[in-house]
Protein backbone atom coordinates (compact mmCIF):
# COMPACT_ATOMS: atom_id res chain seq x y z
CA UNK A 1 0.00 0.00 0.00
CA UNK A 2 2.89 2.27 1.12
CA UNK A 3 4.68 1.70 -2.51
CA UNK A 4 1.64 2.32 -4.07
CA UNK A 5 0.93 5.65 -2.45
CA UNK A 6 4.43 6.53 -3.47
CA UNK A 7 3.99 5.94 -7.11
CA UNK A 8 0.68 7.46 -7.07
CA UNK A 9 2.14 10.62 -5.80
CA UNK A 10 5.48 10.56 -8.34
CA UNK A 11 2.81 10.39 -10.82
CA UNK A 12 1.00 13.36 -9.77
CA UNK A 13 3.79 15.03 -9.51
CA UNK A 14 5.19 14.50 -12.69
CA UNK A 15 2.01 15.61 -14.26
CA UNK A 16 2.39 18.70 -12.21
CA UNK A 17 5.23 19.51 -13.18
CA UNK A 18 5.02 19.22 -16.42
CA UNK A 19 1.78 20.99 -16.74
CA UNK A 20 3.89 24.19 -15.26
CA UNK A 21 6.77 23.83 -17.52
CA UNK A 22 3.73 23.88 -20.56
CA UNK A 23 2.35 27.51 -18.75
CA UNK A 24 5.38 28.44 -18.45
CA UNK A 25 6.91 27.88 -22.54
CA UNK A 26 3.38 29.18 -23.29
CA UNK A 27 3.67 32.29 -21.05
CA UNK A 28 6.59 32.51 -22.47
CA UNK A 29 6.33 32.19 -26.25
CA UNK A 30 3.43 34.68 -25.50
CA UNK A 31 5.41 37.15 -24.57
CA UNK A 32 8.26 36.67 -27.23
CA UNK A 33 5.71 36.80 -29.24
CA UNK A 34 3.85 40.74 -27.70
CA UNK A 35 7.69 41.80 -27.75
CA UNK A 36 8.38 41.44 -31.33
CA UNK A 37 4.84 42.55 -32.51
CA UNK A 38 5.20 45.66 -30.10
CA UNK A 39 8.87 46.46 -31.47
CA UNK A 40 7.11 46.19 -35.12
CA UNK A 41 4.69 48.65 -34.05
CA UNK A 42 7.27 51.35 -32.67
CA UNK A 43 8.36 53.32 -35.16
CA UNK A 44 12.02 54.13 -34.90
CA UNK A 45 13.75 58.06 -34.66
CA UNK A 46 17.26 58.65 -35.44
CA UNK A 47 18.80 61.41 -32.75
CA UNK A 48 20.42 64.59 -34.34
CA UNK A 49 23.22 65.67 -32.95
CA UNK A 50 23.98 69.46 -31.68
CA UNK A 51 25.58 70.27 -34.76
CA UNK A 52 23.18 68.99 -37.45
CA UNK A 53 20.75 70.64 -35.73
CA UNK A 54 22.86 74.02 -35.82
CA UNK A 55 23.51 73.67 -39.34
CA UNK A 56 19.79 72.90 -39.93
CA UNK A 57 18.75 76.64 -38.30
CA UNK A 58 21.32 78.11 -39.88
CA UNK A 59 20.20 77.05 -43.28
CA UNK A 60 16.08 77.12 -43.32
CA UNK A 61 15.35 79.86 -40.14
CA UNK A 62 12.45 82.00 -41.36
CA UNK A 63 14.57 84.99 -39.49
CA UNK A 64 18.07 84.41 -41.08
CA UNK A 65 16.22 84.35 -44.51
CA UNK A 66 14.45 88.00 -44.26
CA UNK A 67 17.69 88.91 -42.56
CA UNK A 68 19.25 87.89 -45.84
CA UNK A 69 16.91 89.98 -48.30
CA UNK A 70 17.38 93.12 -45.68
CA UNK A 71 21.04 92.93 -46.45
CA UNK A 72 20.34 92.31 -50.03
CA UNK A 73 18.32 95.71 -50.23
CA UNK A 74 21.08 97.70 -48.54
CA UNK A 75 23.61 96.46 -51.23
CA UNK A 76 21.51 97.45 -53.76
CA UNK A 77 21.01 100.73 -52.43
CA UNK A 78 25.09 101.05 -52.05
CA UNK A 79 25.10 100.28 -55.83
CA UNK A 80 22.59 102.67 -56.75
CA UNK A 81 24.22 105.44 -54.61
CA UNK A 82 27.17 104.62 -56.90
CA UNK A 83 25.35 105.64 -59.28
CA UNK A 84 24.37 108.88 -58.46
CA UNK A 85 27.61 110.50 -59.94
CA UNK A 86 26.64 109.79 -63.54
CA UNK A 87 25.75 112.94 -65.94
CA UNK A 88 22.27 113.54 -67.18
CA UNK A 89 21.50 113.46 -70.72
CA UNK A 90 18.28 114.33 -71.72
CA UNK A 91 16.64 114.04 -75.50
CA UNK A 92 13.57 115.43 -76.42
CA UNK A 93 11.92 116.30 -79.87
CA UNK A 94 8.37 118.07 -79.97
CA UNK A 95 5.98 119.52 -83.10
CA UNK A 96 4.04 122.09 -81.89
CA UNK A 97 0.73 124.03 -83.51
CA UNK A 98 -0.88 126.99 -82.98
CA UNK A 99 -0.73 131.07 -82.86
CA UNK A 100 2.27 133.27 -82.75
CA UNK A 101 1.68 136.64 -80.75
CA UNK A 102 4.16 137.99 -77.88
CA UNK A 103 5.17 140.86 -76.46
CA UNK A 104 8.57 142.06 -74.83
CA UNK A 105 8.90 141.64 -71.11
CA UNK A 106 10.25 139.31 -68.26
CA UNK A 107 8.24 136.35 -66.35
CA UNK A 108 8.82 133.58 -64.29
CA UNK A 109 8.06 130.65 -66.14
CA UNK A 110 6.85 128.31 -63.16
CA UNK A 111 6.52 125.28 -65.37
CA UNK A 112 3.20 125.82 -66.86
CA UNK A 113 3.81 129.00 -68.63
CA UNK A 114 3.79 128.14 -72.66
CA UNK A 115 6.94 129.84 -74.61
CA UNK A 116 6.08 131.96 -77.58
CA UNK A 117 9.54 133.27 -79.52
CA UNK A 118 9.15 135.97 -82.04
CA UNK A 119 5.87 137.32 -82.73
CA UNK A 120 5.60 140.53 -82.04
CA UNK A 121 3.56 142.43 -83.50
CA UNK A 122 1.31 146.06 -83.27
CA UNK A 123 -1.90 143.72 -83.43
CA UNK A 124 -2.63 139.73 -82.88
CA UNK A 125 -2.66 137.53 -85.71
CA UNK A 126 -4.13 134.33 -85.14
CA UNK A 127 -3.00 132.36 -88.08
CA UNK A 128 -1.82 128.86 -87.46
CA UNK A 129 1.88 128.18 -87.03
CA UNK A 130 3.67 125.06 -87.00
CA UNK A 131 6.94 125.33 -85.33
CA UNK A 132 9.37 122.04 -84.15
CA UNK A 133 12.69 121.43 -81.98
CA UNK A 134 14.85 119.10 -80.74
CA UNK A 135 17.00 119.20 -77.77
CA UNK A 136 19.70 117.01 -76.50
CA UNK A 137 20.63 118.37 -72.85
CA UNK A 138 23.94 117.03 -70.78
CA UNK A 139 24.55 118.16 -67.39
CA UNK A 140 26.99 116.53 -64.59
CA UNK A 141 27.75 117.67 -60.85
CA UNK A 142 31.33 117.94 -61.90
CA UNK A 143 32.41 118.31 -58.31
CA UNK A 144 30.36 118.81 -54.71
CA UNK A 145 33.91 118.94 -52.42
CA UNK A 146 33.61 115.12 -51.34
CA UNK A 147 29.63 114.82 -51.09
CA UNK A 148 29.23 112.02 -53.56
CA UNK A 149 32.10 109.85 -51.31
CA UNK A 150 30.52 111.13 -48.02
CA UNK A 151 26.89 109.34 -49.72
CA UNK A 152 28.89 105.90 -50.85
CA UNK A 153 30.25 105.98 -47.16
CA UNK A 154 27.33 105.61 -45.99
CA UNK A 155 25.84 103.66 -47.92
CA UNK A 156 28.60 101.00 -47.38
CA UNK A 157 28.51 101.80 -43.73
CA UNK A 158 24.37 100.76 -43.80
CA UNK A 159 25.84 97.51 -45.51
CA UNK A 160 27.98 96.75 -43.13
CA UNK A 161 26.03 97.83 -40.26
CA UNK A 162 23.21 95.23 -42.04
CA UNK A 163 25.65 92.55 -42.24
CA UNK A 164 26.62 93.08 -38.34
CA UNK A 165 22.79 93.37 -37.79
CA UNK A 166 22.40 89.29 -39.53
CA UNK A 167 25.61 87.89 -37.94
CA UNK A 168 24.31 88.81 -34.06
CA UNK A 169 20.76 87.71 -35.53
CA UNK A 170 22.53 83.95 -36.73
CA UNK A 171 24.41 84.25 -33.63
CA UNK A 172 21.38 84.77 -31.13
CA UNK A 173 19.44 81.98 -32.83
CA UNK A 174 22.24 79.68 -32.31
CA UNK A 175 22.63 80.52 -28.59
CA UNK A 176 19.07 79.26 -28.49
CA UNK A 177 19.67 76.22 -30.37
CA UNK A 178 21.82 75.53 -28.11
CA UNK A 179 20.04 76.55 -25.10
CA UNK A 180 17.04 73.99 -25.62
CA UNK A 181 19.23 71.46 -27.01
CA UNK A 182 20.18 71.60 -23.85
CA UNK A 183 16.94 71.71 -21.86
CA UNK A 184 15.99 68.68 -24.07
CA UNK A 185 18.60 66.58 -22.67
CA UNK A 186 17.73 68.13 -19.22
CA UNK A 187 14.11 67.21 -19.74
CA UNK A 188 15.09 63.77 -21.02
CA UNK A 189 16.76 63.04 -17.63
CA UNK A 190 14.13 64.32 -15.54
CA UNK A 191 11.40 62.12 -17.39
CA UNK A 192 13.73 59.24 -16.44
CA UNK A 193 13.83 60.16 -12.61
CA UNK A 194 9.95 60.32 -13.19
CA UNK A 195 9.48 56.76 -14.57
CA UNK A 196 12.08 55.73 -11.71
CA UNK A 197 9.41 57.28 -9.46
CA UNK A 198 6.49 55.97 -11.05
CA UNK A 199 8.85 52.06 -10.82
CA UNK A 200 9.01 52.71 -7.32
CA UNK A 201 5.40 54.01 -6.26
CA UNK A 202 3.82 51.07 -8.49
CA UNK A 203 6.26 48.92 -6.23
CA UNK A 204 5.29 50.51 -2.84
CA UNK A 205 1.26 50.11 -4.35
CA UNK A 206 1.95 46.40 -4.65
CA UNK A 207 3.66 45.76 -1.32
CA UNK A 208 0.89 47.21 0.58
CA UNK A 209 -1.82 45.75 -1.74
CA UNK A 210 -0.45 42.33 -0.23
CA UNK A 211 0.42 43.71 3.09
CA UNK A 212 -3.45 44.85 3.02
CA UNK A 213 -5.03 41.45 1.94
CA UNK A 214 -3.42 40.17 4.91
CA UNK A 215 -4.56 41.78 7.39
CA UNK A 216 -1.04 43.66 8.07
CA UNK A 217 -1.82 46.93 6.88
CA UNK A 218 -4.90 49.61 6.58
CA UNK A 219 -6.60 50.09 3.10
CA UNK A 220 -5.78 53.90 3.81
CA UNK A 221 -1.85 53.42 3.03
CA UNK A 222 -3.15 51.94 -0.62
CA UNK A 223 -5.43 55.24 -1.24
CA UNK A 224 -2.05 57.07 -0.07
CA UNK A 225 0.26 55.44 -2.45
CA UNK A 226 -1.88 55.53 -5.34
CA UNK A 227 -2.42 59.52 -4.73
CA UNK A 228 1.34 59.63 -4.87
CA UNK A 229 1.73 57.12 -8.15
CA UNK A 230 -0.62 59.87 -9.50
CA UNK A 231 1.24 62.49 -8.37
CA UNK A 232 4.49 61.27 -10.17
CA UNK A 233 2.39 60.47 -13.29
CA UNK A 234 1.19 63.59 -13.48
CA UNK A 235 4.75 65.35 -13.58
CA UNK A 236 5.79 62.74 -15.94
CA UNK A 237 2.62 64.80 -18.38
CA UNK A 238 3.97 68.19 -17.85
CA UNK A 239 7.76 67.22 -18.66
CA UNK A 240 6.79 65.78 -21.70
CA UNK A 241 4.39 68.93 -22.38
CA UNK A 242 7.70 70.87 -22.38
CA UNK A 243 9.73 68.11 -23.98
CA UNK A 244 7.20 68.87 -27.23
CA UNK A 245 6.97 73.19 -26.47
CA UNK A 246 10.58 72.89 -26.88
CA UNK A 247 10.60 70.66 -30.29
CA UNK A 248 8.21 72.46 -31.51
CA UNK A 249 10.05 75.86 -31.18
CA UNK A 250 13.13 74.33 -32.81
CA UNK A 251 11.39 72.80 -35.88
CA UNK A 252 9.56 76.45 -36.33
CA UNK A 253 13.61 77.38 -37.11
CA UNK A 254 14.67 73.99 -38.65
CA UNK A 255 12.81 73.05 -41.23
CA UNK A 256 11.96 69.41 -39.26
CA UNK A 257 8.88 67.71 -37.94
CA UNK A 258 9.40 68.10 -33.67
CA UNK A 259 9.48 64.34 -33.77
CA UNK A 260 12.64 64.29 -35.95
CA UNK A 261 14.30 66.50 -32.79
CA UNK A 262 15.25 63.82 -30.72
CA UNK A 263 18.58 64.67 -28.75
CA UNK A 264 21.52 62.51 -28.40
CA UNK A 265 21.68 61.48 -25.20
CA UNK A 266 25.34 59.68 -25.43
CA UNK A 267 26.38 63.36 -26.57
CA UNK A 268 25.13 64.32 -22.72
CA UNK A 269 27.11 61.39 -21.36
CA UNK A 270 30.41 62.33 -23.31
CA UNK A 271 29.99 65.90 -22.30
CA UNK A 272 29.85 64.48 -18.72
CA UNK A 273 32.53 62.63 -19.05
CA UNK A 274 34.51 65.13 -20.01
CA UNK A 275 34.02 67.83 -18.26
CA UNK A 276 34.25 65.21 -15.06
CA UNK A 277 37.88 64.95 -16.48
CA UNK A 278 38.65 68.53 -15.22
CA UNK A 279 38.11 70.02 -18.61
CA UNK A 280 38.19 73.82 -18.40
CA UNK A 281 36.84 75.91 -21.14
CA UNK A 282 39.04 78.60 -22.64
CA UNK A 283 39.26 82.38 -21.11
CA UNK A 284 39.74 83.14 -24.39
CA UNK A 285 37.62 86.49 -25.84
CA UNK A 286 36.57 87.29 -29.28
CA UNK A 287 34.69 90.01 -30.51
CA UNK A 288 31.07 89.73 -29.71
CA UNK A 289 28.74 89.97 -32.57
CA UNK A 290 26.49 92.52 -30.47
CA UNK A 291 29.55 94.41 -30.12
CA UNK A 292 30.44 94.30 -33.40
CA UNK A 293 26.91 95.46 -34.26
CA UNK A 294 26.98 98.92 -32.14
CA UNK A 295 30.60 99.81 -33.39
CA UNK A 296 29.16 99.42 -36.94
CA UNK A 297 26.15 102.14 -35.93
CA UNK A 298 28.65 104.24 -34.39
CA UNK A 299 30.79 103.94 -37.42
CA UNK A 300 27.60 104.62 -39.63
CA UNK A 301 26.87 107.41 -37.69
CA UNK A 302 30.05 109.30 -37.71
CA UNK A 303 29.66 108.92 -41.43
CA UNK A 304 26.63 110.48 -41.74
CA UNK A 305 27.84 113.79 -39.83
CA UNK A 306 30.56 113.91 -42.68
CA UNK A 307 28.00 113.35 -44.94
CA UNK A 308 25.98 116.46 -43.86
CA UNK A 309 28.88 118.74 -43.61
CA UNK A 310 29.94 117.56 -47.85
CA UNK A 311 26.04 117.89 -48.32
CA UNK A 312 25.81 121.88 -48.07
CA UNK A 313 29.22 122.75 -50.21
CA UNK A 314 29.49 124.50 -53.24
CA UNK A 315 28.32 122.98 -56.54
CA UNK A 316 30.34 122.69 -59.96
CA UNK A 317 27.99 121.60 -62.71
CA UNK A 318 29.12 121.34 -66.13
CA UNK A 319 26.46 121.77 -68.89
CA UNK A 320 26.47 121.58 -72.40
CA UNK A 321 22.77 122.19 -74.94
CA UNK A 322 22.34 121.33 -78.84
CA UNK A 323 19.19 122.47 -80.32
CA UNK A 324 17.48 122.96 -83.62
CA UNK A 325 14.21 124.57 -84.74
CA UNK A 326 11.96 124.60 -87.21
CA UNK A 327 8.98 127.52 -88.17
CA UNK A 328 5.96 127.99 -90.67
CA UNK A 329 7.49 131.78 -90.49
CA UNK A 330 10.21 132.62 -92.38
CA UNK A 331 12.94 135.73 -91.46
CA UNK A 332 10.65 138.03 -93.26
CA UNK A 333 7.64 136.77 -91.01
CA UNK A 334 5.55 135.86 -93.47
CA UNK A 335 3.01 132.54 -92.89
CA UNK A 336 4.30 129.60 -95.07
CA UNK A 337 2.57 126.15 -95.20
CA UNK A 338 2.35 124.33 -92.03
CA UNK A 339 4.24 121.20 -93.16
CA UNK A 340 7.39 123.80 -93.58
CA UNK A 341 8.16 123.64 -89.80
CA UNK A 342 8.57 119.72 -89.65
CA UNK A 343 12.14 120.30 -91.06
CA UNK A 344 14.92 122.33 -88.43
CA UNK A 345 15.93 125.45 -89.79
CA UNK A 346 17.95 126.45 -87.14
CA UNK A 347 21.11 125.20 -84.93
CA UNK A 348 22.59 126.24 -81.54
CA UNK A 349 24.68 125.18 -79.28
CA UNK A 350 25.40 126.14 -75.27
CA UNK A 351 28.33 124.84 -73.12
CA UNK A 352 28.96 126.59 -69.55
CA UNK A 353 30.59 125.83 -66.36
CA UNK A 354 28.29 126.69 -62.99
CA UNK A 355 28.66 127.41 -59.50
CA UNK A 356 26.05 127.14 -56.84
CA UNK A 357 25.79 127.86 -53.39
CA UNK A 358 22.66 128.71 -51.08
CA UNK A 359 23.76 130.81 -48.47
CA UNK A 360 21.02 129.89 -46.14
CA UNK A 361 22.63 125.98 -46.35
CA UNK A 362 24.73 127.29 -43.34
CA UNK A 363 22.07 127.61 -40.45
CA UNK A 364 20.40 124.22 -42.02
CA UNK A 365 23.72 122.51 -42.16
CA UNK A 366 24.37 123.46 -38.34
CA UNK A 367 21.04 121.88 -37.14
CA UNK A 368 21.43 119.23 -39.23
CA UNK A 369 25.07 117.99 -38.25
CA UNK A 370 23.45 118.93 -33.86
CA UNK A 371 21.14 116.04 -34.42
CA UNK A 372 23.35 114.16 -36.19
CA UNK A 373 26.37 114.58 -33.46
CA UNK A 374 23.36 113.35 -30.79
CA UNK A 375 22.71 110.21 -32.73
CA UNK A 376 26.29 109.58 -32.86
CA UNK A 377 26.52 109.96 -29.26
CA UNK A 378 23.76 107.38 -28.08
CA UNK A 379 25.17 105.06 -30.63
CA UNK A 380 28.36 105.36 -28.40
CA UNK A 381 26.48 105.22 -25.29
CA UNK A 382 24.79 101.97 -26.65
CA UNK A 383 28.17 100.83 -27.18
CA UNK A 384 29.55 101.06 -24.18
CA UNK A 385 26.22 100.21 -22.33
CA UNK A 386 26.83 96.71 -23.99
CA UNK A 387 30.49 96.38 -23.34
CA UNK A 388 29.74 96.63 -19.95
CA UNK A 389 27.09 94.04 -20.22
CA UNK A 390 28.76 91.44 -21.81
CA UNK A 391 32.01 91.74 -19.06
CA UNK A 392 29.50 91.77 -16.35
CA UNK A 393 28.09 88.44 -18.29
CA UNK A 394 31.77 87.01 -18.70
CA UNK A 395 32.14 87.40 -14.28
CA UNK A 396 28.85 86.16 -14.07
CA UNK A 397 28.78 83.37 -15.47
CA UNK A 398 32.82 82.34 -14.03
CA UNK A 399 31.42 82.39 -10.72
CA UNK A 400 28.37 80.53 -11.93
CA UNK A 401 31.17 77.88 -12.75
CA UNK A 402 32.74 77.43 -9.87
CA UNK A 403 29.68 77.22 -7.91
CA UNK A 404 28.62 74.60 -10.24
CA UNK A 405 31.61 72.72 -9.61
CA UNK A 406 31.15 72.60 -5.77
CA UNK A 407 27.56 71.90 -6.11
CA UNK A 408 28.34 68.89 -8.56
CA UNK A 409 31.08 67.49 -6.06
CA UNK A 410 28.49 67.41 -3.23
CA UNK A 411 25.06 65.98 -4.80
CA UNK A 412 26.13 62.81 -5.65
CA UNK A 413 26.60 62.24 -1.93
CA UNK A 414 23.24 63.49 -1.11
CA UNK A 415 21.89 61.05 -3.58
CA UNK A 416 23.21 57.87 -2.77
CA UNK A 417 22.33 58.66 1.07
CA UNK A 418 18.96 59.65 0.20
CA UNK A 419 18.97 56.12 -1.61
CA UNK A 420 20.18 54.27 1.14
CA UNK A 421 17.48 55.67 2.97
CA UNK A 422 14.50 55.08 1.21
CA UNK A 423 15.75 51.18 0.74
CA UNK A 424 15.95 51.02 4.76
CA UNK A 425 12.68 52.71 5.00
CA UNK A 426 10.98 50.24 2.38
CA UNK A 427 12.30 47.73 4.16
CA UNK A 428 10.99 48.44 7.61
CA UNK A 429 7.63 49.30 6.17
CA UNK A 430 7.28 45.87 4.62
CA UNK A 431 8.16 44.14 7.73
CA UNK A 432 5.60 46.22 9.90
CA UNK A 433 8.24 48.45 11.20
CA UNK A 434 7.45 52.10 10.17
CA UNK A 435 4.11 53.13 8.75
CA UNK A 436 3.38 54.91 5.27
CA UNK A 437 3.94 58.59 5.52
CA UNK A 438 7.96 57.86 6.76
CA UNK A 439 8.12 55.77 3.86
CA UNK A 440 6.68 58.72 1.47
CA UNK A 441 8.99 60.88 3.20
CA UNK A 442 11.65 58.79 2.55
CA UNK A 443 11.05 58.44 -1.33
CA UNK A 444 10.58 62.13 -1.95
CA UNK A 445 14.10 62.57 -0.29
CA UNK A 446 15.52 60.30 -2.43
CA UNK A 447 13.11 61.91 -5.86
CA UNK A 448 14.72 65.27 -4.77
CA UNK A 449 18.08 64.24 -4.53
CA UNK A 450 17.79 62.53 -7.98
CA UNK A 451 16.36 66.04 -9.49
CA UNK A 452 18.82 68.19 -8.11
CA UNK A 453 21.62 65.91 -9.32
CA UNK A 454 20.30 66.82 -12.75
CA UNK A 455 19.59 70.29 -11.73
CA UNK A 456 22.85 70.24 -10.99
CA UNK A 457 24.47 69.08 -14.08
CA UNK A 458 23.02 70.85 -16.39
CA UNK A 459 23.59 74.40 -14.29
CA UNK A 460 26.87 73.47 -14.70
CA UNK A 461 26.59 72.94 -18.40
CA UNK A 462 24.40 76.13 -18.65
CA UNK A 463 26.68 78.01 -16.68
CA UNK A 464 29.62 76.96 -19.32
CA UNK A 465 27.27 77.34 -22.43
CA UNK A 466 26.68 81.61 -20.96
CA UNK A 467 30.63 81.80 -20.42
CA UNK A 468 30.98 80.33 -24.24
CA UNK A 469 28.20 82.72 -25.51
CA UNK A 470 29.36 85.63 -23.41
CA UNK A 471 33.15 85.08 -24.85
CA UNK A 472 31.99 84.33 -28.22
CA UNK A 473 34.25 81.38 -28.09
CA UNK A 474 31.45 78.64 -28.78
CA UNK A 475 33.79 76.34 -30.78
CA UNK A 476 35.42 74.74 -27.72
CA UNK A 477 31.98 74.03 -25.92
CA UNK A 478 30.88 72.31 -29.23
CA UNK A 479 33.64 69.83 -29.51
CA UNK A 480 32.22 68.83 -26.12
CA UNK A 481 29.19 66.79 -27.89
CA UNK A 482 31.44 65.32 -30.34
Amino acid sequence: MHRSRQAFAFIVSTKTNRYYMLRYKLSLSLLLLLCVSWSKGQEYRPSISLTQLLKQVQQYAPSLLADSMALAIKQAEAVEVGNQRSPDLSLSYQVDYGSNNNLAGPYFGYGIVPSNSGGRRPENNYDPVAGSLGIAAFQWELYNFGAYKAQSDVAQAAVDVEEKRYAQNKYDLQSFTIYAYLQLLRINDQIAIQKRSIDRNKEIGRSIRALARSGIRPGVDTSMAEAELSRARLNEIELVNQQNQLKIRLAAISNLKPEQIVPDTTAEQMLFEQLKADFVLPNETHPHPLLQYYAALLQENKLQEMQITKKYQPKVFLSAALWARGSSIDGNEQYRDLNRALGMQRGNYLVGLGLTYNLFDLRRKKLSLNTQRLASEEALRRLQEQSVNIQTHIAQANADVGTAQLRLEEIPRQVKAANAAYRQKFSLYKNGLTDIVELNVAQNLLYRAERDYVTAKYDYYIALYHKAIAQNNVDPFLQLFN
